[in-house]
C-alpha cells in the first residue's frame, strides 16, 4: 500500500498558498514551479481542494487563497480531499477468498478489525496535525537556514 504523491503535493500547495497569498498571486503556474510538476496536476489538486472547501480560486487574474485558517485545516481534511476512500476503507479486501479453504473462509473476519484499527490510528494522527503545524516547522527551518 502506498498513498500517492498527490497528498504531499497538496500539502506543498497549501503551504505555498499560506506563505505567499498576501505577497503575490498564487497561480497554478507559480505552484507548478515550486512543486516542480506539470501545471495540469496542480490544477487538478486545486480543484479537489476547492471542492473540499479548503481553498478558493479566483478566476482570471485571481489566484488561490486559503478558505479556512491554517490551524483549522487538518492533514486528515487534506487527505480526504485528495485521496477519497472507496467505501470509506483504506484497505481493499480481495473479493472472493475460497470458502472451502479454512484460511479463505476465515481470513476476512480475522483481518477486518485489525485493518480498521490501523486506519483509525492513521486518521487520528492526521487529524491531530494541521497546516499551521507544517507552517510552524517551515518557519523554523527557514530561520535556521538564514543563520547558516
Amino acid at each position: 500500500m502506498q498513498i500517492s504523491s498527490r497528498f504531499t503535493i497538496a500539502l506543498h500547495v497549501l503551504a505555498c498558498i499560506a506563505v505567499f497569498e498576501k505577497q503575490l498571486k498564487v497561480t497554478s503556474a507559480f505552484l507548478s514551479g515550486s512543486v516542480n510538476v506539470n501545471a495540469v496536476i496542480i490544477r487538478n489538486i486545486l480543484l479537489q481542494l476547492k471542492a473540499a472547501e479548503l481553498i478558493r480560486v479566483e478566476r482570471g487574474t485571481g489566484g488561490a487563497y486559503l478558505e479556512q485558517p491554517a490551524d483549522e485545516i487538518s492533514l486528515l481534511d487534506v487527505y480526504k480531499a485528495i485521496e477519497p476512500l472507496e467505501k470509506e476503507t483504506l484497505f481493499r479486501f480481495h473479493d472472493n477468498p475460497n470458502p472451502r479453504c479454512p484460511v479463505g473462509r476465515n481470513i476476512h473476519g480475522i483481518l477486518d478489525q485489525r485493518l480498521l484499527d490501523v486506519q483509525n490510528t492513521m486518521e487520528n494522527e492526521l487529524q491531530s496535525m494541521t497546516l499551521a503545524d507544517i507552517l510552524s516547522d517551515l518557519t523554523t527551518k527557514l530561520q535556521k537556514e538564514k543563520k547558516e
